[in-house]
């Protein structure tokens, strides 16, 4: 007679679970967005920059077989430039309304009527160049009257949609402090710019005397048209308010240019990795970025070309730089948050739990290490009776 052995059933192994990450004050509540496609970002928007990259193709083609010109530019310039304007435009606040955490939904109906009406100019734009006519400020007819009133007040639209979308911006923090800061200011100014814009709808002087069909003019002191500046067409015997427009419109390119800058600087000086130093430079170029976007416009104001500006605009133009300088010294001597100066060696920063800020500690060699670990801690004899 056999017997047979009951044995157990093998034990289950439990799946190793991936130990949890620590948080930290600063980290915490942040969740990390899932890597898209850049069709995903904002798709009105992103249609819209594919529209405007066919077109800048096409007003490139235009300029290489027909030599048309209107107000002193080649025909197909205008249609050009605003085409690479537009599609700058619909790729950096598409990427940006995708960073958004809250308020999502809100700022996709922004962007897609910023979408929407930056094409209705756009098309107005080329509609008009080949009618051989101009599109803004034009009340020569009704007909071209009726398409400068929507062109007006699509760009009332965008520039509304546009403020919205930059005060949801201040309500979306990131985890990044220096990014948060060229984010916010960037929109700020390129808000501002785009409403300098409005200034060019006045009527001159000139214009309520002789009661034309112009209404508005981007040149000061003289009619639109003549010579200008290459490629960009701004006049070089006047003022031309289109200068401070475009400057200030395209902060929100700029500023974040500078910034990546200085964190790929970062990889190979110690001192820019740190996060309180890249946001005091930012700080200070978005401080000189707007000082140089008032004199802009107080030197167009004045009727005065970019290209020949009198000593008053120097000494502004002086002033300013002096300023930068001293705001980037100020940067680079202020320490008190530099982990790079502790210890007179490099530190690593962690975050202080009590406080939620950013406290420093000398980063420790290999064999310091080994001895702390090791080395008994030696403690004081007690007093004997």
């Amino acid at each position: 007679m056999t017997t047979t052995a009951l044995t157990a059933p093998p034990a289950k192994r439990r799946p190793q679970s991936t130990p949890p990450i620590a948080e930290t004050p600063r980290t915490a509540g942040h969740v990390e967005h899932p890597r898209t496609s850049p069709l995903h970002w904002h798709r009105p928007l992103m249609v819209l920059a594919a529209l405007m990259v066919l077109s800048t193709v096409a007003c490139l083609v235009g300029l290489a077989v027909d030599d048309h010109t209107l107000t002193g530019q080649p025909i197909w310039m205008k249609p050009l430039k605003f085409s690479l304007s537009i599609g700058i435009y619909a790729l950096s606040w598409a990427w940006l309304i995708h960073q958004l955490r809250r308020f999502q939904r809100l700022a996709w109906w922004a962007g897609t009527a910023s979408a929407g009406f930056l094409l209705i100019e756009q098309i107005i734009i080329i509609g008009d160049m080949i009618r051989g006519t101009t599109s803004h400020f034009n009340t020569s007819t009704p007909f071209n009257a009726a398409m400068w009133a929507v062109m007006a007040g699509s760009i009332a639209v965008v520039w509304i949609a546009t403020l919205f979308v930059s005060a949801l911006l201040f309500k979306n923090p990131g985890p990044d402090r220096a990014r948060n800061l060229t984010i916010r200011l960037g929109s700020v100014i390129a808000v501002t710019g785009m409403a300098l814009g409005a200034l060019m709808t006045i009527p001159t002087k000139a214009q309520i005397v002789a009661g034309g069909s112009t209404v508005g003019a981007h040149t000061v002191g003289l009619a639109d048209g003549g010579p200008g500046v290459p490629f960009f067409g701004w006049s070089t015997v006047g003022g031309d308010l289109r200068i401070p427009h475009f400057i200030g419109m395209h902060a929100l390119q700029t500023l974040p240019i500078l910034l990546i800058l200085l964190e790929a600087g970062g990889r190979r000086i110690p001192r820019l990795a740190n996060v309180a130093l890249r946001s005091r430079l930012v700080l200070v170029a978005a401080l000189g970025y707007l000082a140089m976007l008032a004199l802009l416009t107080w030197q167009a104001l004045r009727g005065q070309s970019i290209v020949h500006p009198d000593s008053e605009t120097l000494g502004a133009s002086a002033a300013i730089l002096v300023a930068l300088a001293i705001g980037v010294g100020w940067s680079l001597l202020d320490t008190r948050t530099d982990p790079a100066l502790v210890g007179g060696r490099l530190g690593r920063a962690r975050t202080s739990p009590i406080t939620h800020r950013s406290v420093t500690q000398p980063t420790l060699t290999a064999p310091e290490a080994a001895v702390q670990r090791v080395t008994p801690v030696r403690r004081p004899p007690r007093a004997t009776k």
